[in-house]
């Protein structure tokens, strides 16, 4: 079985060489890997076969990748769906942390994906391939908040247009250690996997792609039995994998409970006992998706979606303000 993936070369990808590109948009491919796919006449732009991985990519270009691989079915599995909107096109869900969006290495059974399969059968988009029906775009597993999920690919192929253009907004908020300095501002940089560990992203000053991130703070918690935490928004002119933490990182801080790009084995003076408990009982990032606006793919208007913080994100919150008070 062949799987055939597609990607729009936005502004910040222009003059990229072909086999660099799909390295960094595949990552379960090495570049030698990519290379042979490339060789052996895998590869179209716009329409047209590629045969040379130095081929540089231009804006607005199509670029078509078909990849052969074993055929991985699939399978169903019930699982409880928030949904806060539906009808004949998309369908808006409110994940949960802890839950991954689609299929890959090592987790094929307990995704959302899994989920959609099992109450909407084949009634998804399939675009993107046979692992990811209805999936436009996607958050972290241990990030929470709003997704679009597409019914048909005319639905996809707008709402995907949507997100390359940049035009859909998106507003986050996370609690994190310390206070960002300016309290309100504009984070923008390159970012780029990681050389060392290519499971995590950086900022780059070479190489990579731009990423921006605009952030407020909406509140600073301080009391002589905490540490400064502050509550804050981040709106994404970008979506670049992991781009809210990594950009955090950067300026010096990172959000409760983040494993990967947080700092380890934090060591407090003096600390709330009730606060470290909560802390302990966290699973992932205290990081939720929590508006989406965009544009109908039929309808043609604008549909704003608002979703509640989960319970761990409101019971550090309500601890934070009572001992703040």
């Amino acid at each position: 079985m062949n799987k055939t993936t597609f990607f729009f070369i936005e502004e910040s990808d222009k003059n990229t060489r072909l086999d660099k590109f799909l390295t960094d948009k595949l990552q379960s491919l090495s570049r030698s890997q990519i290379k042979k796919v490339i060789l052996s006449k895998g590869v179209k732009i716009d329409k047209k076969v590629v045969v040379s991985s130095s081929e540089k990519l231009k804006e607005g270009s199509k670029v078509e990748i078909e990849i052969k691989q074993k055929s991985t079915k699939i399978l169903p599995k019930k699982i409880e769906l928030n949904i806060i909107y539906e009808d004949e096109d998309i369908v808006i869900i409110n994940k949960p942390s802890g839950l991954t969006v689609h299929p890959g290495a090592g987790n094929f059974e307990n995704t959302l994906v899994n989920g959609l399969v099992h109450k909407y059968k084949k009634k998804l988009s399939n675009i993107n391939n046979h692992i990811r029906p209805g999936i436009v775009h996607r958050i972290d597993k241990d990030t929470s908040g709003l997704l679009i999920v597409t019914k048909n690919n005319l639905a996809h192929t707008k709402l995907s247009k949507q997100f390359s253009d940049h035009t859909i907004g998106r507003k986050y908020q996370c609690l994190i250690w310390g206070v960002l300095r300016p309290l309100k501002g504009k984070i923008d940089t390159l970012i780029a996997r990681d050389k060392r560990n290519r499971q995590l992203m950086t900022v780059s000053e070479l190489g990579g792609k731009r990423a921006i991130t605009n952030y407020k703070t909406l509140k600073v918690f301080s009391n002589k039995n905490l540490p400064r935490i502050s509550l804050l928004e981040c709106e994404l002119e970008t979506g670049r994998t992991h781009q809210i933490r990594v950009h955090l990182k950067y300026k010096g801080s990172s959000i409760i409970g983040d494993k990967k790009y947080g700092k380890k084995n934090i060591k407090f003076k003096s600390i709330n006992k009730e606060f470290i408990e909560i802390l302990n009982d966290l699973d992932g990032q205290i990081l939720h998706a929590k508006t989406l606006e965009f544009i109908h793919p039929s309808q043609n208007k604008v549909l704003k979606f608002n979703s509640d913080l989960p319970n761990n994100f409101k019971k550090i919150l309500h601890l934070l303000a009572k001992l703040s008070s």
